[in-house]
């Protein structure tokens, strides 16, 4: 695979990549996959964010994936910097994140075939929260130049999230999640109501966390978690459409806002909850 320590010398394929020579709160430096298409123009992209057992396969799949879609995608590594193996039983590495996802942003940003204007941030489990973190009116984001225009977050920990966002959000979850409860998104969706972008909350019957790893049913640190081929179909459906509409044209991007403040408005849609 290609190395790339600059932003000018990242090549046509997929790429291992220097973020930034030195991660925060750390002397190493943060890396990521980048997986760029094979198209002309300044393309739209898409940072994503693992969750808090580190980058595992399921990052380059999703980053081959919105690849495939159009997308230039930059998936980070946010724990080797730290020198931790898994952060899911001591909650370590995971402050980190929502800045290591600025630095990603400000990374593509000075992409010559990454359009600045027309950038996402996808994120699961904690990696989802900090996906919200990035786009909350009062979060991290607020002193950087850039911004996120949408984001994306699968099971998310919602709790804490109540002023409202900078940019739509669109949060994926399982009403059996017994590790990150989607209860959270639905008191977040709630408090944070009319504060801010519009929020489309969808959550599947009988989904745990992690509804989307296709893996054998299991216990892990006390919470079960079990693949739900419905669920993911569904959601990577969610998640494309919302890309298309979010990181089209500025028009677009409006009328897509208006039609998630419509979808709030109706409620149930499917055999999930919309909200």
């Amino acid at each position: 695979m290609a190395y790339a320590s600059r932003a000018e010398d990242v090549p046509r394929a997929d790429a291992l990549v220097v973020v930034t020579p030195q991660a925060a709160d750390s002397k190493q430096p943060l890396l990521g996959y980048l997986a760029r298409p094979d198209l002309p123009g300044r393309l739209p992209a898409v940072v994503v964010l693992h969750g808090c057992d580190g980058f595992h396969p399921n990052m380059p799949l999703w980053a081959a994936r919105l690849r495939s879609w159009g997308y230039v995608a930059l998936a980070i590594d946010s724990l080797t910097p730290r020198h931790i193996r898994n952060g899911c039983s001591d909650h370590a590495g995971g402050i980190e994140e929502p800045v290591d996802a600025l630095a990603a942003l400000r990374y593509l940003v000075a992409l010559r075939f990454v359009d600045p204007t027309r950038i996402a941030v996808l994120g699961f489990s904690r990696g989802g929260g900090a996906a919200l973190a990035d786009v909350e009116k009062l979060g991290p984001a607020q002193y950087f130049p850039a911004s996120f225009r949408a984001a994306i977050a699968y099971y998310p920990d919602c709790s804490g999230i109540s002023d409202g966002f900078q940019a739509p959000v669109l949060i994926l979850a399982g009403n059996q999640d017994d590790w990150l409860p989607a209860q959270a998104c639905r008191d977040m969706d709630r408090q944070a109501a009319g504060k801010g972008a519009p929020i489309s909350l969808v959550i599947y019957p009988g989904a745990t966390h992690a509804f989307n790893v296709n893996a054998p049913p299991r216990i892990y640190l006390g919470h079960a978690l079990r693949y739900d081929p419905q669920a993911t179909q569904d959601a990577e459906q969610r998640t494309h459409a919302f890309l298309h509409d979010m990181l089209a044209d500025s028009n677009a991007s409006m009328a897509h806002a208006d039609m998630l403040r419509d979808r709030s408005a109706k409620g149930p849609e499917g055999g999930a909850t919309t909200r």
